[in-house]
Order: structure tokens, then sequence, then C-alpha cells
């Protein structure tokens, strides 16, 4: 949706967020473990994972809120506690943090006085096609109506980056649909680079141009989506096929005498499968249920650093 984008990392301005064996410990255990990937300027990331896999805690170590235990990230090129990388962040958090007591026209007021670069019309239009009148107070509003007044704080802003939790949750379709249109735009007029949760599949493969997948607090799957689904095949075979090289396979299911086989790889298909394309959602749901598999990058989702260079280590 953004224009044709290079596949490889070297020559490359700084990325939009880069990670290199992020870590974050909680008391409770890490939520988040030797976490590396790439996500260059520009694309549309959806960030896909099960609850507890370290969606949240990745979001708010990239927008400046959480300190990491171990490992660097970079925000275009900038360290995640340098101060002048906050300016070019937009944050909506799952819990869309905001004063009850204000207006939504106080709400917006106070957005244009503690940021320098603000884009008021773009703000008021994101309420505005909500319908939410002005004068009301936010803690009056529904979930949906705060939600918007969230991502008019947010898109305000004019970030480079903009980072989101869940946005749509507590949307209903047509609100979602909106909304979404809004992103979309706002990101292709603006060259915005986009890093949305969800786990509403459709939603995302509708929306986005870029995936990292996290279980466990560590990523199974990073890099652009077209070239990501092109690299696995969906085979369909029966008990007394032969089976596929298991140096591929991801997931081998069985339904009756039926099985179904998610590979990775161009190698031939054994003989009695047949074999189609997988759709993301498939490719997702393989890939959750097996996550011991070897982790899959795209040389675009590469850091071009190493761990070990990152916490000036000679690599």
């Amino acid at each position: 949706m953004n224009g044709p984008h290079p596949t490889g990392a070297a020559g490359q301005g700084p990325a939009a967020l880069e990670a290199v064996g992020l870590g974050k410990r909680y008391r409770r255990g890490w939520a988040l473990k030797n976490c590396s990937f790439r996500l260059p300027a520009g694309r549309v990331c959806a960030l896909v994972g099960p609850n507890g896999a370290g969606k949240s805690t990745l979001m708010s170590l990239a927008t400046g809120l959480l300190a990491p235990t171990e490992g660097t990230a970079e925000v275009f090129g900038r360290p995640l506690d340098d101060p002048a990388h906050r300016a070019r962040v937009g944050f909506v958090a799952q819990d869309k943090p905001l004063y009850p007591g204000l207006t939504v026209a106080e709400t917006l007021r106070l957005g244009r006085e503690l940021n320098p670069r603000w884009d008021g019309a773009a703000a008021e239009a994101v309420v505005a096609q909500g319908e939410i009148p002005l004068k009301a107070r936010v803690g009056s509003l529904s979930g949906g109506q705060r939600t918007r007044v969230c991502l008019a704080l947010a898109l305000g802003r004019q970030p480079d980056l903009l980072v989101l939790d869940e946005p749509m949750s507590d949307l209903d379709p047509l609100a979602r649909h909106q909304l979404m249109g809004l992103l979309m735009a706002e990101a292709a007029e603006r060259g915005t680079t986009v890093l949305m949760s969800s786990h509403v599949v459709a939603e995302l493969e509708d929306a986005c141009d870029y995936l990292v997948l996290l279980s466990r607090g560590g990523v199974l799957l990073a890099g652009d989506i077209e070239e990501l689904v092109g690299a696995h095949r969906l085979l369909v075979g029966y008990d007394d096929a032969e089976q596929p090289t298991p140096a591929g396979l991801v997931e081998l299911r069985r339904t009756g005498r039926q099985v179904t086989a998610l590979v990775r790889g161009d190698s031939p298909v054994p003989a009695g499968w047949q074999h189609s394309d997988p759709t993301l959602e498939e490719i997702l749901l393989a890939h959750l249920r097996s996550p011991d598999t070897a982790a899959l990058l795209t040389d675009e989702a590469r850091p071009a650093r190493t761990a070990s260079a990152a916490s000036g280590v000679a690599a």
C-alpha cells in the first residue's frame, strides 16, 4: 500500500524501530526475552501474538514508558532514553488514559499546548467524524468515543512513529472501518510508520504490509507480509502419502485420514500431496501452535546491529 520497498537492510537510513536482544523482566518473570527485529520507516506493521506474548511491553519500551532490562532499541537511530525521540512518537495505550474532568475541547487544547508540531485540523477531523460534542466531558463518553479522542491526540502530534495498542477493540464495525481508513490515509500522506497490535487478523491483513509475530516474549516471524506468506506452502494429503521433509515442516495436523502440513521453502512437493498458498491467518495459527519452530525474519527485518555490538562487545 505504500509502494515498493527495498528487501535488505544494508544501505537504508535508520529504521523506525530496531530492537537487538531486547528484554524486559518483571517480578513475575520475563515479558520479553532476546527480542530482535527491524521495522523500516514508512511501513504499517501488525504486531500479533497471544495474550501475555509481550506486545504491550514492547510498545511501552518503544515509546520510552519502560526501560529495558537487557538489550537495546533505537527509534529512528536514537536510543530509547534520548528525549529528542519522544516528540516523534505517538502512542495510544490499551486503557486509553485521558483526564475525565476535561471537556473534549479542553483535551484538544491541552494537546495543542503540549506539542509544538500540533496539527489541529487532523485532530478535530477525528472527533468530528464521530460526531462527538466538543463540550462533552471525557468522563461521560463511551469507550469508542474515548478511543476517538485518544487517536485525535495521537494524530495531532504529527508523529513519525504511531504506536497503537489494540486501538479498535471497543469500536463498532463502522467506526473501525472509518478510523482504519483515516489511519491509512495518514500513513500514506505523511509517510508515518505505524505499529499496531490487534487480535483481528482480517483487520490487520487488509491494512498492514509488515508483520511482527511474538510468542513467549520472542519473535517468531518478522518482515514484509507478502514475502512471509510467499515463504510458506500448505500441503494436503492422506495417511498413506509421503510426509513432507521435516526440515521445512512448521506444523502437521490430522483430521481423520486427511493430513495438512504447513511447510517453508520451495522444495519439491512430495508425491501424493496437493499444495496451495496459505492465508496469513493459517500461517499465524500454525506458528503459534508450534512456538518451538525456528524464527523466520526476512532480510529487511533483520537488525543491522548484532546483540554483541549493541552491548559494546566486539562481534
